[in-house]
């Protein structure tokens, strides 16, 4: 049988395609070019003991952070107010991440434009750590969209970059982000977003499948609604808030989220495997 609604939507994107292409055209040519923020991109953290008693542990907690420009923190000033510079101190604060690790080692290894290409030939590149890597996120996904590539390419590089981090990183908990709402973005105006919206949809579900066929590989959904809710505090808000001056890449507020939501999957995941 034919699918209508998918043939009712290809004659749509064709009779857009004019549209799409110059709305494409206009975002490459206007949108202001955010820089990468400043500051440290790898660090050791001793974290206090969790009960304040004198007990040792000398576990480490081997943390690296991969990706593209939301990963890199693009849409923040400094390191220290975008992603990773959220993260940590959630971190060390943290009760089961107290308990368990008696320091944190951390890198960041993101750079903007990313595809989840460069992300794999990244990974080839980078040398081998001295200790496995506990907890690898990783961001991806952005730039494939926009640069349109095919489903196929895209499971198969998700497939590569698993078997590489599990091979080479030795990698405990692989955690993949998922993609942001590119529909909602204000950088991309309609009908461009939802066409947009739509391949990256397609490729969150893709990402969703092949996480869930490997063990130690998890898919996070990040709740972009629980975080307008959550700033909102019952007063209607702008979700421009959540996007950085470009419109495109988060803000250090929704940084600040993201984090806190990220730390959430990760201690959940570390407690059960420590206990």
């Amino acid at each position: 049988m034919v699918d209508t609604n998918k043939l009712t939507a290809v004659a749509k994107d064709v009779l857009f395609a004019p549209v799409y292409f110059y709305q494409g055209r206009k975002i490459k040519r206007d949108t202001v070019r955010l820089p990468e923020p400043h500051g440290e991109r790898h660090g050791m953290v001793k974290l206090p003991k969790a009960d304040g008693s004198s007990s040792e542990i000398n576990t480490t907690l081997n943390l690296m952070v991969v990706g593209d420009s939301a990963a890199a923190g693009v849409g923040s000033q400094t390191q220290q107010e975008a992603l990773v510079g959220k993260l940590i101190p959630i971190l060390e604060q943290h009760q089961v991440i107290r308990a368990n690790f008696a320091q944190l080692n951390w890198s960041l290894q993101a750079t903007t434009g990313h595809t989840s290409f460069d992300i794999l030939r990244r990974l080839y590149v980078l040398p081998a750590p001295e200790q496995p890597i506990d907890v690898m996120l990783l961001s991806v996904g952005v730039n494939d969209t926009t640069s349109n590539v095919s489903v196929q390419k895209w499971q198969q590089q998700i497939e590569d970059i698993i078997n590489i981090a599990q091979r080479k990183f030795g990698v405990r908990e692989l955690i993949f982000l998922s993609l942001p709402p590119m529909a909602q973005m204000p950088a991309i105006p309609a009908p461009l977003n939802n066409f947009v919206g739509a391949k990256a949809s397609l490729l969150d579900e893709i990402l969703q499948q092949v996480c869930a066929a490997h063990n130690g590989v998890h898919y996070m959904a990040t709740d972009f609604a629980r975080m307008i809710e959550e700033h909102a505090n019952g007063d209607p808000i702008d979700i421009a808030v959540m996007f950085a001056s470009d419109g495109f890449h988060p803000s250090s507020l929704m940084y600040g989220y993201w984090a806190q939501q990220i730390v959430e999957t990760m201690t959940q995941l570390l407690d059960s495997s420590t206990a």
